[in-house]
């Protein structure tokens, strides 16, 4: 799982999910008459527990873990943030909905009938889950939830193509590569110089190998500001990655105004959107 891909939106479900779980200790109800140490907890109200306590702290969980995976599961057709957004909205209603309806913990105090009023319990663990159904709806829609929850680390310098990152930014790099203009060795990778011609032999006698490659790009680390698919080569508009925020990536080629990046697990594709990504 990479926290480097959690973003702003799942920062917020985070910290509403903890603020919920600190509401469940509190009292549910304030009633007239009746000592704070007699009023019961969300631990002690079985449909307030399931409905709005758990329903919230599991709902942010499949969000959050929808999101630090590289390929998420799916469920009936639906992936785990989907389900993850239903189960915050279902809190916050069955939590809106306890506001206006507490006879039934009321009954279990022998008090049902008037002076009694929403305790902190509730009315925090109502804002926890309006806030977290808000985060989990929005974050695809506002770029600014979108952005990256922790900031990529920089690379100390540019790593040539194939080698690993320093620092550990889990990307399996290729075994590194002679540096270009090296003395060659046997079955070193085609596009490297080779050594020069023997003294005095017609130039029409060298392969057309032995030339270095032409290269205007070189091979460099990026990361995205916000998620961006990562299209097929072959042209065709079905995504086959996701480049996730606080991830670096590896971009092997330019298209025009397009990348051609490959990903951790070495699936390759063309990135359209190339504004501003961050380059290594």
């Amino acid at each position: 799982m990479n926290i480097r891909s959690l973003t702003r939106g799942d920062g917020v479900v985070i910290v509403a999910a903890v603020v919920l779980l600190i509401a469940s200790f509190l009292s549910l109800y304030s009633v007239d008459g009746v000592s704070s140490s007699e009023i019961p907890n969300a631990w002690s109200s079985g449909p307030i527990m399931l409905s709005v306590i758990l329903a919230g702290i599991i709902g942010a969980a499949l969000i959050v873990v929808a999101r630090g995976l590289p390929r998420v599961p799916k469920v009936a057709g639906l992936d785990l943030g989907q389900f993850g957004v239903a189960f915050t909205v279902f809190a916050a209603w069955s939590a809106l909905g306890n506001i206006f309806d507490p006879a039934g913990v009321l009954d279990n105090i022998g008090n049902s009938s008037g002076g009694w009023s929403a305790g902190g319990g509730l009315i925090l663990a109502l804002v926890a889950t309006l806030a977290m159904a808000a985060a989990a709806i929005a974050t695809p829609l506002v770029p600014a939830l979108q952005a990256a929850l922790l900031p990529a680390a920089k690379p100390a310098a540019p790593q040539p193509y194939g080698a690993q990152p320093p620092g550990g930014y889990g990307y399996p790099g290729a075994q590194p590569q002679q540096p270009y203009g090296a003395q060659p060795q046997p079955g070193q990778p085609f596009g490297q110089q080779q050594p020069p011609a023997a003294q005095g032999a017609p130039a029409a006698a060298q392969p057309a190998a032995a030339q270095p490659a032409a290269a205007d790009f070189s091979p460099f680390w990026f990361a995205v500001p916000v998620t961006r698919p990562l299209f097929a080569e072959d042209g065709s508009q079905n995504p086959i990655a996701e480049l996730a925020p606080g991830t670096w990536y590896l971009a092997v080629e330019q298209r025009g105004a397009t990348l051609v990046a490959q990903t951790q697990d070495g699936r390759r594709g063309v990135l359209q959107d190339t504004s501003g990504i961050q380059r290594g």
